[in-house]
């Protein structure tokens, strides 16, 4: 099957059986949705919307949080991974987004990636989902799920390799969502460890499938 195909019957099968994909990460503001997902790196949206509730309230903006210290926000997320780090990540980007952007999330990749705990994956994640940008963040999820169904190559070896080729093959349009799609069918179907293969209905598009089973996909 051509690369052309193949992201057309997969795309065309997530826009019929997943038409809602969207974030799992709790929150009201673009503010809130950048601390989330600093938060959640190496870590589960369930564990992250379960400590920032308190987290929001108690620091709603931007100067709230650039007022406090990393010693008091580790009260609040120490049982995240990495909660020290993301601590003093977190009381810095704030206090960046009051001083060099108008206590404003910026919604460029560069301006982002200078706050800190913010890199690539999660600026492409704000990008995406609070100004629905063609910004496709590549996680394990996306990476593992891009590589079973074909989607890349084995040469894409990295993040921003993987990003460049699902991004030069997908729709701009389609882009935000996608990135949801791959997110959510690795979380709850392609699993790492134990892939959910009878329950998938990509499978039969899927060379990882057919390489483990010898089950030709159809129309190959």
């Amino acid at each position: 099957m051509r690369k052309k195909e193949r992201y057309e019957k997969i795309l065309s099968w997530f826009r019929e059986n997943r038409p809602v994909a969207e974030t799992e990460l709790h929150y009201n503001t673009p503010f809130e949705l950048l601390i989330a997902v600093i938060l959640s790196a190496q870590c589960t949206d369930k564990r992250v919307n379960m400590i920032t509730p308190p987290l929001f309230h108690d620091f709603p903006t931007p100067e709230a949080l650039a007022a406090t210290t990393p010693e008091v926000v580790f009260e609040y997320i120490r049982s995240v991974s990495y909660p020290n780090n993301k601590a003093r990540h977190l009381v810095g980007m704030a206090q960046m987004l009051v001083k060099d952007f108008g206590s404003q999330v910026p919604d460029t990749l560069e301006e982002l990636i200078k706050l800190p705990g913010v890199g690539r994956k999660t600026a492409n994640v704000i990008q995406s989902v609070v100004f629905n940008k063609a910004a496709m963040a590549v996680d394990t999820h996306v990476f593992r799920v891009s590589h079973r169904l074909g989607l890349v190559g084995p040469n894409c070896t990295t993040p921003l390799s993987v990003e460049k080729e699902l991004t030069k093959h997908i729709p701009e349009a389609d882009i935000p969502i996608a990135h949801h799609w791959l997110i959510l069918h690795g979380r709850y179907v392609c699993q790492a460890r134990t892939p959910q293969c009878d329950a998938c209905g990509l499978k039969m598009l899927c060379k990882d499938y057919e390489k483990r089973t010898g089950i030709k996909e159809v129309n190959s």
